[in-house]
């Protein structure tokens, strides 16, 4: 009988150990922070915007920023969550991380799924392609004339760009992340890499098979503003995130922690909003 009532108790101390995990796990990121949880990053490997360092930690400029931020209100606990970009946020919905420091447009499909940061800069797409650019592609109608191909990682905005520019659903192929798109052109299965100006730099520094076409010629969306993810039910913690920002963005410090991987002073947003983007079709 003893027995029978210690296992017991312990079996309701473990469900409620268990219960009150869960209960973290399911609560807002200052639940987990006050129960001395990490403040779990979720990024893909997307060079210079996000990536792991060989140490496995937090690099890219989006990182830096998000981590900058978040020390200058407090926070140190951070653990960087390495995944596909097409998971990043499905991840946050199911609350496998806290935050989404991918270096996303901020567009109305993604405002409908998550909640966005103010802006952190503003960007324009262009293409990859090969030395020389031997078809001398600079906008998607150039991919139609000619029937040639693209291929761009998976939830990237130019693929949906792609296809309401009228290029054929065939000549569109979607891979799961950067390296992925970069080999497909490397190997002469497709003809460009459609994705935005800071990748398609960073891409042709890195191999000088490649180069990028004209961003000034490139046709497609208008310079998109870039912000951070949080979920619905943290908007307490964006909005301290957010006023913390307000000091940060452009400040010297930042500027010196986003130097290293490309970001310039001419990709700061200025007075584009998040909220405009958001209602932006």
């Amino acid at each position: 009988m003893r027995l029978l009532k210690a296992t017991g108790i312990k079996a309701l101390a473990l469900g409620a150990m268990f219960a009150a995990s869960a209960a973290v796990q399911a609560g807002t990121l200052e639940d987990r922070i006050h129960a001395g949880e990490t403040i779990r990053l979720g990024f893909a490997a997307a060079p210079p915007w996000a990536y792991a360092g060989n140490d496995g930690s937090a690099k890219g400029f989006v990182n830096g920023i998000a981590i900058d931020v978040l020390e200058r209100m407090g926070h140190t606990n951070i653990e960087p969550v390495l995944t596909d970009w097409s998971s990043l946020i499905p991840s946050l919905k199911a609350g496998r991380v806290d935050i989404v420091t991918g270096g996303m447009y901020v567009v109305k499909a993604r405002c409908e799924n998550m909640d966005f940061s103010d802006p952190i800069g503003a960007f324009g797409d262009t293409f990859v392609v090969p030395k020389g650019n031997p078809n001398n592609l600079q906008t998607y109608q150039d991919l139609i004339d000619q029937n040639l191909t693209m291929v761009a990682p998976s939830g990237y905005n130019t693929l949906a760009d792609a296809r309401e520019a009228g290029v054929p659903p065939g000549n569109i192929t979607e891979v799961p992340g950067t390296t992925e798109a970069l080999a497909a052109l490397r190997t002469g299965r497709t003809d460009a890499v459609a994705t935005n100006v800071l990748e398609a730099k960073h891409a042709a520094d890195m191999d000088d098979a490649f180069e990028i076409s004209d961003p000034q010629a490139f046709v497609g969306r208008d310079k998109q503003v870039v912000g951070i993810g949080f979920r619905p039910e943290d908007s307490a913690f964006r909005e301290a995130f957010n006023k913390a920002l307000k000091d940060y963005i452009g400040s010297e410090a930042m500027m010196a922690t986003v130097a290293p991987d490309d970001y310039i002073e001419a990709f700061l947003p200025g007075d584009l909003t998040t909220e405009a983007a958001c209602k932006a079709d």
